[in-house]
């Protein structure tokens, strides 16, 4: 499968690698400022989950 992406990515024209490095680390960014913001909620959950039990 890497083979296949490294294929495709390589026959891309106009695409670099480093466009896609910066996509994923944008991705990262987006996904860790989301969780963080709903930790207070997922907390919350479990903490109720556990008092029911």
């Amino acid at each position: 499968m890497f083979k296949r992406w490294m294929k495709r990515v390589r026959s891309e024209e106009g695409q670099s690698l480093v466009e896609y490095a910066l996509i994923i680390a944008l991705v990262a960014i987006v996904l860790i400022a989301g969780l963080t913001a709903l930790a207070g909620g997922i907390t919350g959950a479990f903490n109720t989950i556990v008092a029911a039990l």
